[in-house]
């Protein structure tokens, strides 16, 4: 195969849309660059391209060469075609290495490169994804190399205090008071676990124990962030609501007052370092750090691998950052799966006999035998929790068994259970899934109903008080109900299901539609916008302001109260009566309906199922047209290649 008939088989591959435009494009630039280039080259240039796009840090070569059918997942016809041009050329993983590593365009590793392909330990990187991969490891290395100094029987009397002594506490581990005790040590430290486990809870009690331990406490400066806007309101207020029971538990023996009055209001990290239009670059990065102690970053698995780049680049050398989040659920969407890749292991613990005795001595409780071990620095500074308070029932039971892979368990519990917490619809067509929405079900009764009912008890004009407390009641019915989509596009998709609702309840009178913008419609922001105050996932609902007769504004919950945007100003929004699974991460539902279409190759997956599952608080429901979707996904791993792991090694 010569290079000019490989750009014109890629050209083929992306007209029948098996690659994107963009990918076959890096291509012919790659080509214009090497008029000379080997054709493994650019098949490599393109592939590597087409997996960045999939959220891929890299491609790896063996695989593409030992079972390219399952790295790329593509249909029947691309598969043939992909073949037929693979056997034109090497088939060696080191051979295709070498080729890649005689071309100008390719860096063998070398971080001082510009070359835009850099080849390492049988992995390909585009040029940036390595450089942010080498940016992280170098950071989480640097943060987690050496422990700080303790005193250890200072902090046993402080986490006593934090955390009374139960019935069996000296036979069972506190995985929360463990999680405290490790993070106090360490710049860098990570806290994940399912939902209902503590991580806020435990993430309050150790800012108390960071306070209490300080020599000048009244210096300490406290950020809260998260990748989404929603997800920042949410952990701001757990942190609230869990330093208020933690001050009634301790009185007057902890300054908690004091401490609350040094904890910034949460924000997004686009938001924390300083996103500016028009460029990938931040106001804050290693020139121009953050001011700040203590940061405590919660949803870290929405982290992508450039934005944790650019995030731990951003710290002074002497701050503190904690992350919380679920190594279980979904990745980010774009490039990087970096929560996953730092918790690989989080379960084993493989705590080294340092750490075990660090741990008796802080917290009066030895760690069980099973998760010893002489596991990196990293995992001596990862605590997993294990024990979930608030999903200990159907759902609990459900989102476990779908986590191990259990298709059978999870069926039957889906159809067996009584209590109304789960339900399985079988939908032949959408319209099912929009009567749930409008309706409910039995156990669960109301879907959008009390989000309706409450839109239309608008008080009379001009009186402020009456109209800012109909906003939040609005607002917070609006949130106890929601459907989920796997994909975007279809009519199982986010848009399909959001046209078909607001549709239906144009229909029936519950809402009255004369134009883009009306009473009641919900919206969800799909670009950060600084300028005007709004974050990629801030949801909010369009509704007039307490003026008469003024323009309509899109309200959005802020804590306890709303804020609110002219509907003018807001250039990147979406109806969000249904959302993808990807864009609930970060909030919680009452009823959570998960809708799975007929077909969704790849993207239905047992990540995606468990991060459905885990968005609800109270009630449950599948909703698919095709049965078999439900057990093929959980048989169906989420997995992103990358070298992370290999680098922190």
């Amino acid at each position: 195969m010569t290079a000019a008939s490989l750009m014109a088989t890629l050209r083929e591959w992306a007209e029948a849309g098996w690659l994107r435009r963009l990918d076959a494009a890096f291509a012919r630039f790659l080509h214009e660059l090497e008029p000379d280039a080997a054709p493994e080259l650019l098949m490599a240039g393109a592939l590597v391209a087409h997996m960045e796009g999939r959220g891929h840090a890299c491609l790896l070569l063996d695989e593409l060469l030992g079972d390219a059918d399952a790295l790329l997942g593509w249909p029947a016809e691309a598969q043939t075609a992909l073949h037929a041009a693979m056997a034109l050329l090497h088939t060696d993983p080191d051979a295709w290495t070498e080729v890649l590593r005689a071309s100008p365009l390719v860096a063998a590793g070398d971080a001082t490169s510009s070359a835009p392909l850099v080849v390492h330990e049988g992995r390909l990187y585009l040029r940036r994804y390595w450089d942010y991969e080498r940016r992280v490891a170098t950071q989480v290395l640097a943060r987690g190399a050496t422990p700080l100094p303790v005193d250890t029987a200072a902090v046993r009397r402080q986490l006593d205090l934090l955390f009374p002594a139960t019935a069996d506490a000296t036979s069972a581990l506190d995985w929360q008071k463990a999680a405290c005790g490790l993070a106090l040590r360490g710049r860098f430290s990570i806290i994940t676990g399912g939902p209902g486990t503590g991580k806020t809870y435990t993430a309050a009690r150790l800012l108390a124990l960071l306070f209490a331990m300080d020599g000048s406490p009244e210096r300490l400066r406290v950020m809260l962030a998260a990748p989404t806007g929603k997800a920042a309101a949410r952990l701001k207020q757990s942190i609230d609501a869990a330093l208020d029971a933690l001050n009634t538990q301790v009185g007057d023996r902890l300054p908690l007052d004091e401490l609350a009055s040094h904890i910034q209001p949460a924000r997004t990290l686009h938001s924390l370092l300083g996103a500016r239009p028009d460029t990938r670059r931040f106001r804050f990065d290693a020139a121009h750090p953050l001011e700040v102690d203590v940061l405590i970053v919660d949803e870290a698995s929405m982290i992508h691998l450039e934005m944790m780049a650019a995030l731990l680049e951003a710290l002074p050398p002497q701050a503190r950052v904690i992350f919380l989040g679920d190594k279980d659920q979904l990745a980010s969407v774009e490039a990087g799966a970096v929560l996953g890749d730092l918790c690989r292991d989080a379960e084993a613990g493989r705590y080294r006999p340092e750490t075990l005795a660090y741990l008796e001595a802080v917290t009066g409780q030895r760690v069980p035998e099973a998760y010893a071990g002489d596991g990196p620095p990293l995992a001596q500074q990862t605590v997993m929790l294990r024990e979930s308070r608030r999903f200990g029932g159907p759902i609990g039971q459900l989102a476990t068994a779908v986590n191990r892979g259990d298709a059978a368990s999870a069926v039957a519990l889906l159809h067996a259970d009584r209590s109304g917490a789960l339900a399985w619809l079988d939908a032949p067509s959408p319209a099912d899934a929009v009567a749930l929405a409008l309706r409910g079900r039995p156990g669960a009764p109301g879907g959008f109903g009390g989000y309706l009912k409450a839109l239309h008890a608008r008080p009379a004009p001009g009186d402020a008080q009456a109209h800012a407390d109909w906003v939040l009641a609005v607002l917070t019915a609006f949130e106890r109900f929601r459907l989920l989509c796997a994909v975007r596009q279809g009519e199982w998709g986010a848009e399909g299901l959001n046209a078909a609702i607001e549709r239906a309840m144009v229909a029936e009178g519950s809402l009255v539609k004369r134009g883009a913008w009306y009473e009641g419609r919900p919206v969800m922001v799909t670009r950060n916008d600084a300028a005007v105050g709004v974050f990629n996932g801030d949801i909010g609902i369009t509704l007039p302001p307490v003026t008469p007769n003024a323009p309509l504004r899109a309200y959005f919950l802020d804590g306890n109260t709303a804020r609110s945007v002219g509907v003018s100003r807001l250039a990147s929004v979406e109806t969000a009566f249904a959302m993808t699974v990807h864009k609930s991460q970060g909030s919680e539902f009452e009823h959570t309906v998960l809708v799975l279409p007929r077909d969704a190759g790849r993207v239905l997956t047992r990540e995606l199922v468990y991060t459905g599952i885990t968005r609800a608080r109270s009630a449950f429901t599948l909703v698919t047209p095709r049965a078999p979707a439900f057990g093929e996904a959980l048989a169906q791993r989420t997995r992103r290649a990358s070298g992370l792991l290999s680098l922190l090694r």
